[in-house]
């Protein structure tokens, strides 16, 4: 089982903890990902970190979709996959309706639809076996609407690009994990239970079914976000862990659609997943994240002191076993944390 490590920038003022991102790499993790939202964007930090490392993978976890064409994305990935000697990594996402519409300025649309042509629209940049041509129900190259000048036609990337570059995707509901199945190398769901991989196992499977043979999990990863927090004060432990739980299923979308919170009932909290959304939609935050149950937190991340967490672990590495797990993603380490995980698990 792999090491890697979740970063991001959410303040007023972009920042990189590149000393936490030295140490890592000094440890021997395999990744650094990065993310965005309606601020700091996954790019430009995950740029500054290539330029400051020499050995480490880093990639983007996620890039949005609505906020850039899929031959951006991909010129983008050729890009920083030849300055970094191949440690270029693209993560996507469809991050959701309030961001990409209320930010972004775009319909949200079919979200299925969308990943597939997507990823086949970057498959076929990075193969570079003909000039890109597409005519899906999203992305049409060359453009033929109505305001289409006429005047575009197929090109082909001036840049080589490595056509066995992985890409991965965000997904956590049934129909995003069967489309990611079918079309990219891997996932990073935002939590998972180790002990739980049936909640993903038949949709991936559905997904792998439609590609004839030609994947399973011999080649496809799975990488989720693991929050770590370890301390003497378990409770302490779990505080942090229980706001961004109550912020993800409470407030990342409308009370009739949000996929965290979809993601959490599976997870068999649908009761607690329930009250969370109501508490939050009702701006009590404090009291959203109070009901988060403990066991909700101990199931997917690593929590408490030095030896609960390694027993902790032995679970994660007994998924990797299974090919359950490729690698875990930390979220919100300290320096000293991500020192004792690489012990214990490198």
């Amino acid at each position: 089982m792999r090491l890697g490590l979740s970063t991001g920038s959410s303040g007023r003022q972009v920042t990189v903890d590149l000393g936490m991102i030295k140490e890592v790499e000094n440890l021997g993790y395999d990744i650094v990902r990065t993310s965005e939202f309606y601020g700091a964007d996954a790019v430009t930090t995950a740029t500054w970190i290539l330029a400051n490392t020499t050995k480490i993978h880093v990639g983007a976890g996620i890039m949005q979709f609505g906020a850039r064409t899929p031959a951006m994305t991909a010129m983008t990935s050729i890009s920083l996959d030849h300055l970094s000697g191949g440690r270029f990594r693209p993560g996507l996402g469809l991050s959701g309706p309030q961001v990409i519409e209320g930010w972004h300025g775009r319909a949200f649309g079919k979200p299925l639809g969308q990943t597939r042509e997507y990823i086949s629209i970057m498959r076929q940049i990075f193969a570079r076996e003909a000039p890109l041509e597409h005519d899906g129900q999203v992305f049409q190259i060359p453009y033929k609407g109505q305001d289409a000048t006429g005047l575009g036609k197929p090109l082909k990337s001036i840049l080589h690009g490595d056509p066995a570059l992985p890409i991965f995707t965000a997904a956590i509901t049934p129909a995003g994990l069967r489309t990611a199945a079918e079309c990219a190398d891997g996932i990073f769901p935002i939590f998972m239970n180790p002990e739980r991989f049936d909640i993903l196992e038949g949709p991936l499977n559905e997904g792998f079914a439609k590609t004839g043979g030609a994947k399973s999990l011999d080649n496809f990863q799975i990488a989720p976000f693991v929050p770590v927090q370890i301390g003497d004060d378990l409770d302490a432990c779990r505080a942090p862990i229980k706001a961004q739980l109550a912020l993800y299923i409470g407030g990342m979308g409308a009370r009739d659609k949000n996929f965290y919170n979809d993601y959490a009932k599976a997870l068999g909290f649908e009761d607690a997943a329930v009250k969370i959304q109501d508490l939050f939609l009702d701006r009590k935050r404090t009291e959203a994240a109070a009901a988060v149950p403990d066991d909700f937190v101990d199931a997917i991340a690593l929590v408490g002191t030095k030896e609960r967490v390694a027993e902790r672990l032995e679970v994660w590495k007994a998924a990797s076993a299974k090919g359950h797990v490729a690698s875990i993603l930390l979220r919100g380490p300290t320096v000293d944390s991500i020192r004792t995980i690489a012990e214990i698990a490198l």
